[in-house]
């Protein structure tokens, strides 16, 4: 279901830009991974969306283990970077954030120093983002897991699963 059409007069690709603007972001264009694999795959409307780092213009927008040598408030920032990175993905995919049905599921780890255990509250950063672009069908489950090591030292990577609507081929 991959399109090119960009539907930006629609209220939630209008509240993604909206959301890049305030944070100074702008992603490389298209986004992609950096090895061999889909950064997004689409089955029988679903979307599976790879994790995602803050990587913004090729430079990770946040590193290092939270509690240690990153905070709470810079976890959160990027992992409100790993959700408009991965939105991205997913508007490149399809065209329009309008076609999204339901955030399903975001998944967040965060690289943790031992005695961290705010993971939810990162994540939290990333839910919020989720309900303020699609109100309730931003409402999702959601899996907070605090890990050793990431991907290119970032203090966090996020993965989505979207249910997106049915539409007339």
């Amino acid at each position: 279901m991959t399109t090119t059409t960009n539907h930006f007069s629609d209220p939630r690709d209008q509240r993604y830009h909206q959301h890049l603007t305030l944070r100074g972001l702008v992603f490389e264009n298209p986004i992609k991974g950096g090895a061999n694999y889909d950064v997004c795959v689409e089955h029988n409307g679903i979307l599976y969306v790879s994790g995602m780092v803050p990587r913004v213009q090729g430079i990770i927008a946040g590193t290092g283990r939270v509690g240690e040598t990153q905070t709470l408030e810079g976890a959160q920032r990027a992992a409100e970077v790993c959700i408009l990175r991965g939105l991205g993905i997913v508007q490149q995919q399809i065209g329009s954030l309008s076609l999204i049905e339901k955030i399903l599921k975001v998944t967040a780890f965060t690289q943790s120093a031992a005695d961290f255990t705010q993971q939810s509250e990162v994540a939290d950063a990333a839910s919020t983002l989720l309900y303020e672009i699609f109100a309730p069908h931003g409402q999702h489950t959601r899996t907070s897991v605090g890990v050793y090591q990431l991907p290119k030292n970032a203090c966090v990577e996020i993965d989505m699963i979207v249910a997106l609507k049915n539409t007339p081929s």
